[in-house]
């Protein structure tokens, strides 16, 4: 019945999305699935994730993505953007567009915040950093200030590479975002997505 349809959740990301080195079953998108189905949620998670993504790549293939008819959005991107020392202005013009398509659509936005690499020096991580904070205010959007918080930099629950997630590090991140889910989530329902 279509009263009973589950709210879609389209993971928009790069490989931290994608589940870059894990099997299927540990990807974030399945991660997040199940918590939320644990927590008496009606949802499928989209796996929007395609490793080696930009913010540009995220933004050039936002209408195939939203081919699935998500309810709630989380956009994840800006990793690679750091890797590359992309100029943070470009980061911001290109989620701009993204958040100012998605406001178009009427489809409440989770943003998860991302930092730069260390070695590009504290001006450009500041400069990087401050996209994400300006462009959750311009949009009022949920923001999740960094969304591998309590992950990166821990050797244990990150891969060989230092940059990918292990799935307990998914994990991780699933249990710290899970509430700023359920913000949009609950927008979402309030908007009548699910009625």
């Amino acid at each position: 019945m279509a009263a009973e349809r589950p709210l879609r959740v389209l993971a928009l990301g790069d490989s931290l999305t994608a589940g870059w080195g894990l099997p299927a079953g540990a990807a974030f998108p399945v991660q997040l699935q199940r918590a939320l189905v644990a927590e008496g949620r009606a949802v499928t998670v989209l796996d929007g994730g395609v490793s080696g993504d930009t913010s540009a790549g995220g933004r050039a293939r936002l209408d195939w993505a939203l081919g699935g008819h998500p309810d709630v959005v989380i956009v994840e991107l800006g990793a690679n953007d750091g890797l590359r020392g992309a100029d943070p202005a470009e980061l911001y013009a290109n989620l701009d567009a993204i958040l100012t398509r998605l406001d178009r659509a009427g489809l409440p936005v989770l943003l998860a915040g991302m930092r730069a690499p260390p070695n590009y020096g504290k001006d450009y991580a500041e400069r990087f950093a401050a996209v994400y904070s300006r462009l959750a205010r311009v949009h009022k959007v949920v923001f999740y200030p960094f969304f591998l918080d309590g992950v990166a930099g821990r050797p244990g629950l990150n891969q060989g590479d230092g940059m990918h997630p292990t799935a307990q590090g998914v994990a991780e991140i699933v249990r710290r975002i899970l509430p700023a889910v359920t913000q949009i989530l609950d927008r979402a329902e309030a908007r009548g997505a699910a009625p």
